[in-house]
């Protein structure tokens, strides 16, 4: 394969051609007989853009679910209206956030009263609780007896399902779903790699991902994060990344037990990767690396709220940093509210990560953020939420810098990737030259997506290449 007249990044307007997985040389070069030739026409060619942290699994459930909180439904009556779905089988419902309810959670007689006749599984917007209604408790208690993690009451179960995925899975006998229509959706985007984040990956969900590579259904290179027990699977298909600890503030872990949690992955040779989405996860996170030790590589997920003496001891570990800056854009004005105005500057920061020295990396966190990567530059860039209102406007990056976060090495955020003979053919092609492309910062402008040499996406209204005419051939 051939590109043409590219603006390649880091370098000017040259060719560039493709053998096998790699790219092979870059200069003037003629084309060869048949050689598929795409005509870039001036347009950026960048490194395929990396998800840092996505969670392929509930992305791809998402497309069967429906959606039951904000920017969609945002109070009751909107809730009520959402989940009138026809139908008598399982209803799944996804994004709750209990400000639809004016700050409180359903239990399952409140979700009879919605959804009486069938059973319904709503799951909150972070993705580790599940609200159940009476129907679907019964089916799922007829199957399997109750986990830890189901909430009682004063008169039997809540409803409440906390940080038991494998057991609701295995309960309702379920396979993990396929990874098509999603990989089409990153592919549209430039998405060439994606680190899986969830915390519960073993060496069953490690084989799926083989599956679908093998069969075609995942396009891009998937690097896995996961359990401690994902060091034991085949790497068939896909890399071994961090170990995950996901942390909630209402229900920490025994410090001692996650200690050894941390030191039996480093152990294995595996970097940490932590969620903190609150001042306490963070503070109760840079403990236990500090007692553990920091190895090079770990990393925070998320770090939405950071105030300088953090940042100085993130600083001083050596941490590596997983950001989403779409979250502001997303839910800005909800963080407003929310959150205490003594932290709205240190919510989501960017610039002082990058002063500070600590490499950063961006991931969507789709389904419970959006999964296009130039939605999260644009805000990385604006800093504004939905109303127009700003949000550590001091924190903003360039263009440049927004799009480095995706040009990551998923094994070391330290390294850019780039484009040079010898490197992985992971390439998106723009429509536009980056002078033009850095102002829009729009998944509009990718024309084509090339994953280990093979043309995965291309733009329906401007073909970008042509087959050379059969004059061109060999005798």
């Amino acid at each position: 394969m051939l590109i043409r007249d590219a603006e390649i990044f880091g370098r000017t307007r040259c060719d560039l051609r493709i053998e096998g997985v790699r790219i092979a040389e870059i200069g003037n070069l003629p084309a060869r007989p048949h050689e598929l030739v795409i005509e870039a026409r001036g347009g950026a060619l960048l490194p395929g853009l990396h998800d840092h942290h996505i969670h392929l699994a509930a992305l791809a459930a998402q497309r069967s679910s429906v959606k039951c909180g904000p920017p969609q439904v945002t109070d009751a009556d909107a809730l009520v209206r959402a989940l009138q779905v026809p139908g008598s089988g399982w209803l799944r419902a996804i994004g709750f956030h209990e400000s639809v309810l004016g700050g409180a959670l359903p239990d399952a007689a409140m979700l009879d009263r919605i959804v009486p006749d069938r059973p319904l599984r709503l799951q909150h917007r972070t993705g580790r609780m599940w609200l159940l209604n009476s129907p679907a408790l019964a089916q799922l208690l007829a199957v399997a007896a109750p986990p830890p993690g189901l909430e009682r009451g004063g008169n039997g179960f809540t409803g409440c399902l906390f940080d038991e995925d494998a057991w609701l899975q295995r309960a309702l006998g379920s396979l993990p779903p396929d990874f098509g229509e999603v990989s089409a959706e990153l592919a549209r985007f430039g998405v060439t790699g994606v680190t899986d984040m969830s915390p519960r990956n073993d060496p069953v969900i490690a084989r799926h991902f083989a599956q679908q590579r093998a069969q075609g259904r995942l396009v891009q290179s998937p690097v896995l994060a996961g359990s401690l027990t994902l060091a034991e699977a085949e790497q068939d298909g896909w890399r071994l990344g961090p170990l995950k600890l996901h942390l909630h503030e209402a229900a920490l872990p025994d410090f001692d037990e996650a200690l050894g949690f941390i030191r039996a992955g480093h152990a294995q040779g595996r970097a940490l990767a932590v969620h903190c989405v609150t001042e306490v996860e963070l503070v109760f996170t840079l403990a236990l690396i500090e007692a553990a030790g920091a190895m090079p590589g770990d990393r925070i997920e998320h770090v939405s709220v950071a105030s300088p003496e953090l940042v100085e001891r993130m600083t001083e570990l050596g941490l590596h940093i997983c950001v989403q800056p779409h979250f502001i854009a997303e839910r800005g004005d909800r963080y407003l509210a929310d959150v205490e105005p003594r932290h709205h500057s240190d919510l989501y920061r960017l610039r002082t990560f990058r002063e500070a020295g600590l490499s950063m990396a961006g991931g969507s966190d789709a389904p419970y953020g959006s999964a296009d990567p130039w939605r999260a530059m644009a805000a990385a860039v604006c800093r504004r939420t939905p109303s127009g209102a700003l949000i550590g406007p001091d924190e903003a990056l360039t263009p440049e810098e927004a799009l480095a976060l995706y040009l990551a090495d998923p094994l070391d955020l330290s390294q850019t990737r780039g484009i040079a003979p010898g490197r992985p053919a992971d390439l998106c092609l723009l429509g536009l030259p980056w002078s033009k492309a850095r102002n829009r910062l729009s998944s509009a402008d990718v024309t084509a997506t090339i994953c280990a040499g093979v043309l995965v996406y291309q733009r329906v209204d401007q073909a970008p290449f042509e087959r050379l005419a059969s004059a061109y051939a060999s005798p």
